[in-house]
């Protein structure tokens, strides 16, 4: 057997045959296989969720990266996921911008609605909070993401109409 089958037969355990297809439609627009990084990530993060250890590691095999060169990818880009998340996650930005705009008031009472803070997803598994250092709509702030969803000019009345929900879940 070849390096490149052990390769590809160890890395089978570890992505789908339908994540590893995409991925490799991916390779034919890129000059380096490691130019695929962040598609290869996001595909998996697709069809998991997040992406684990072991499917990092298969990734990074299949990119024939390292792991810790992949690893650095997915850290940087902070929309990878390496730990589950909820169905939606909310990137709640913490710029200047927003700061000024009184974020921290409005992170609170989010917090306090969902009963999560930063970095944890609420019981029901509806929701994660993650801290973003800039949306990139600082002129509507303060901002946030809930999942693809862009919400500007954050305020009580808007955090009550998107998380009322969640508050009354949390009550039952």
């Amino acid at each position: 057997m070849s390096k490149k089958q052990i390769i590809q037969s160890d890395m089978s355990s570890l992505l789908s045959a339908e994540e590893i297809a995409e991925i490799d439609a991916e390779l034919a627009h890129v000059p380096y296989k490691s130019g695929a990084a962040i598609d290869a990530l996001k595909i998996v993060q697709a069809k998991r969720g997040w992406v684990s250890d072991e499917c990092l590691r298969g990734i990074a095999r299949h990119l024939e990266m390292s792991d810790e060169e992949l690893e650095g990818v997915a850290t940087f880009y902070n929309l990878i996921y390496r730990r589950p998340v909820g169905e939606k996650v909310i990137l709640f930005c913490d710029s200047v911008s927003c700061w000024i705009s009184g974020c921290d008031d409005i992170k609170t009472a989010i917090s306090q609605r969902l009963g999560i803070d930063y970095g944890e997803t609420t019981s029901d598994n509806s929701y994660t909070l993650l801290p973003v250092p800039c949306l990139g709509a600082c002129d509507r702030a303060p901002v946030m993401m809930i999942g693809d969803e862009l919400v500007t000019h954050i305020d009580d009345e808007k955090v009550t109409a998107l998380f009322g929900k969640a508050i009354r879940r949390a009550e039952e």
